[in-house]
């Protein structure tokens, strides 16, 4: 009787395990997790192509190099070592940079992409013939994402499915709201959308113009933490290049000096970054 209730038991525990994971056998993907976030950063900054993984390998392969090359100039492992998480890190930052940099130039053009789709369902198009219109008369920045639109509905016809792939390509907080709110209108239906649009629009115009001058004010925030930030390790390669200049961090307490320089320019620049800019829209509605 006590071996039926341990199996019992053991096979209880078993389903209630295997229940918290897919039928594949590996944990469900977290749709807000880095590799996500990551592919979104690359997507918007024109890299759809390029995987989170790639980008993690370009980074370790530059940091290796980099490594062998300040070592082997200036004869200090430690320094170089600093160089080369620098690098680590650089490809990082430069995705990050043209992501946000395509973000603010989207989000401009967004309320005249709205104000065409307005305009298209009050000519007396449909909604799928409004949303594919944008990829010939919307913004400049948004045509190749809504021609792709325009021919996956064309081969397939499933206006849903046609959606989830334009939210893919746009990897955008604005897109998603405005994706879902064509779902909604398509799949419930209803003759307010044209008001629905216009009220969009205007707040995304206000949203926009405030963005623009709050970030126009606090950009010399982010500078002087950039500069702030770089302006030592500037030093430190120009102490690289001269013989000797280095010698001091191949010690034991020059490797910690260097250790702490890292960690408080890291702490700083990172506190006046997170005061000094406007915090990201998440995606929420994927």
């Amino acid at each position: 009787m006590a071996l039926l209730l341990g199996l019992t038991l053991g096979l209880g525990l078993f389903l209630a395990w295997t229940s918290c994971w897919e039928a594949t056998g590996t944990p469900p993907a977290r749709a807000d997790g880095w590799a996500a976030r990551t592919q979104d950063r690359l997507t918007r900054a024109g890299a759809p192509g390029v995987t989170p993984a790639a980008l993690v390998t370009v980074a370790a392969v530059g940091a290796v190099v980099v490594f062998l090359v300040v070592a082997g100039l200036s004869r200090s492992p430690v320094v170089a070592a600093c160089f080369a998480v620098m690098t680590a890190r650089a490809p990082f930052a430069m995705v990050t940079a043209r992501s946000r940099t395509r973000i603010r130039s989207t989000r401009a053009a967004w309320p005249d992409a709205v104000d065409h789709l307005a305009g298209g369902i009050r000519a007396g198009l449909s909604l799928p013939q409004a949303v594919a219109q944008l990829g010939t008369r919307g913004p400049e920045e948004l045509r190749p994402a809504f021609q792709s639109f325009s021919e996956d509905f064309r081969a397939t016809g499933r206006f849903g499915d046609c959606l989830d792939a334009l939210k893919d390509r746009l990897a955008d907080p604005i897109a998603d709201r405005i994706v879902e709110a064509l779902r909604v209108t398509r799949e419930v239906g209803g003759t307010d959308v044209g008001t629905m649009l216009r009220t969009l629009s205007e707040f995304l115009r206000d949203d926009a113009r405030t963005r623009g001058e709050i970030e126009a004010r606090q950009s010399w925030t982010v500078n002087a933490a950039r500069l702030a930030a770089a302006a030592p390790w500037v030093v430190l390669a120009l102490l690289a290049t001269r013989p000797g200049g280095v010698e001091a961090y191949n010690s034991a307490t020059g490797a910690t000096v260097l250790a702490c320089g890292a960690i408080a320019s890291v702490i700083a620049y990172r506190l006046m970054v997170s005061i000094g800019r406007l915090p990201e829209e998440t995606r929420v509605l994927r």
